[in-house]
């Protein structure tokens, strides 16, 4: 499945009946409806089989994040809600997907110009899809979000709605943009706290967002988690979290592994700009360690990379993170890349208005005796998240907004505006209906949460806190 593009020398007015089509497929309100398939597979069968390929110490430390909260559970799980929404009629209105739109992969980022933006942030399982797909997985993010807080039902679902609308309404505006303008579009952190409808607390809780996400940096990361051994700068051990390779293998396995680290950086950077390639090529590798990461993503191999410039103050940290296929290529198709670091990038750089300058990608041979595919970004640039914990209705509302506009922008950029747009028209019945499916898919994630918790108890799964 490719992202849709408008048919060659289609008119606005052609693409708008074709998604106006798309309703006799999927009647808006048809989305409301969620009822587990009959044949749905056993949710532990899915996460046993990503285990499978995971690194086996570090599997159960995902298993015990994913058992914190329904909502920890959920950012863990995101395979089952592909295999659940793989399953469903769809529109077959496709766009570039992030893949796991949840709530917490929108925040601050940095632009290249050095100014903060708010986006989509995780693109490990992206691929093209079908449009309502994402819009769903954040919906029922927030509907999570909202019942950790003790919000009534009223309260969650209008949190649920705001986001919808402001996917919907924000589409509508794309649909009337030029193809540059709608490229060009991004979010800037200040314009929205600048916002006069805003409140005084509003506006200085943006306030110290930005100001503590400008803290998020590299030299912030350094500091955290590196220190000078023997007169060297070294990264600091923290097990299992942070791992360096000094005390993950014995000598003759570490020299090998850490060739083979050396190769995918030196092959990586091939797939930057030649500007960006010289740039890296201004640092030097002093040190290497495994780091888990995420939820979803623990006991992938993610590998955190230490590099000096000008002195030891002149630091570089780089992520390897390896990259396996997406969840949702079962049900949409395989990715047209033949690598799957690369398939994320491309996918971010599609959905994404600014990006890390030193995002790229390399496939290697030797980690774990397999091939394996990865994708490369600073550890840490300005990045701000939110704390849905310490929401308000009100306040969860307002960020409910900023990611469902977001998530429109960036599904304007690869799929078709106008199209999308006709299929949700100007009134309020998708955004209903996705209010009611966020609250059935959050009483499954809940079934399932509970699942995976009574495998813990008898034993089928070990869980550890970290």
């Amino acid at each position: 499945m490719t992202a849709t593009q408008p048919a060659p020398h289609a008119t606005p007015a052609e693409r708008a009946a074709r998604g106006r089509a798309a309703r006799s497929r999927v009647p808006r309100s048809g989305h409301a409806r969620f009822v587990p398939d009959a044949e749905r597979p056993d949710p532990l069968g899915i996460l046993e089989s990503q285990s499978a390929t995971r690194v086996p110490e570090l599997v159960p430390i995902r298993y015990g994040r994913m058992l914190e909260s329904p909502f920890r559970f959920y950012r863990g799980a995101a395979a089952l809600m592909a295999a659940d929404l793989g399953r469903a009629p769809h529109t077959g209105l496709t766009a570039q997907l992030c893949g796991d739109a949840h709530l917490l992969n929108f925040r601050l980022l940095a632009s290249p110009e050095r100014r903060l933006v708010f986006d989509i942030n995780d693109f490990d399982e992206t691929l093209p899809g079908p449009f309502e797909w994402d819009v769903k997985r954040l919906a029922a993010s927030l509907a999570l979000a909202g019942r950790a807080n003790d919000f009534t039902d009223g309260q969650r679902g209008a949190v649920v709605q705001a986001a919808v609308q402001a996917y919907r309404e924000r589409m509508r505006r794309f649909s009337t943009m030029r193809t540059l303008d709608i490229w060009y579009a991004r979010d800037e952190a200040e314009d929205f706290a600048r916002q006069e409808q805003l409140s005084k607390t509003i506006r200085e809780r943006a306030d110290r967002a930005m100001a503590k996400a400008r803290t998020r940096d590299h030299l912030q990361a350094f500091a955290k988690l590196t220190r000078v051994v023997d007169g060297e700068r070294r990264i600091a051990p923290d097990p299992p979290l942070i791992t360096p390779l000094g005390d993950l293998l014995p000598g003759a396995e570490r020299a090998d592994l850490e060739r083979t680290l050396r190769l995918l950086l030196e092959g990586y950077a091939a797939s930057l700009s030649s500007e960006r390639r010289h740039l890296l090529g201004r640092y030097r590798v002093v040190d290497m360690a495994r780091k888990v990461v995420g939820v979803g993503s623990v006991g992938t191999r993610c590998w955190i990379i230490l590099l000096l410039g000008r002195d030891d103050e002149d630091p570089l940290l780089l992520q390897a993170k390896e990259a396996g296929e997406s969840v949702l290529a079962p049900y949409v198709g395989p990715s047209g890349y033949d690598n799957e670091g690369r398939r994320v990038v491309a996918g971010q750089r599609l959905m994404q208005t600014v990006g890390d300058i030193f995002l790229g990608w390399e496939h290697v041979t030797g980690i774990d005796d397999r091939e394996r595919d990865f994708y490369v970004r600073q550890l840490h640039d300005w990045k701000g998240i939110a704390q849905p914990d310490t929401m308000d209705p009100d306040m969860l509302r307002l960020f409910a907004r900023l990611c469902g506009a977001c998530l429109a922008r960036a599904h304007a950029r690869s799929g078709d505006a106008i199209a999308i747009s006709a299929y949700l028209g100007t009134g309020d019945a998708f955004d209903k209906a996705l209010a009611e499916f966020a609250e059935a898919y959050a009483d499954q994630n809940q079934r399932d949460y509970d699942s995976l918790a009574e495998a813990a108890r008898t034993g089928r799964i070990t869980a550890v806190t970290d």
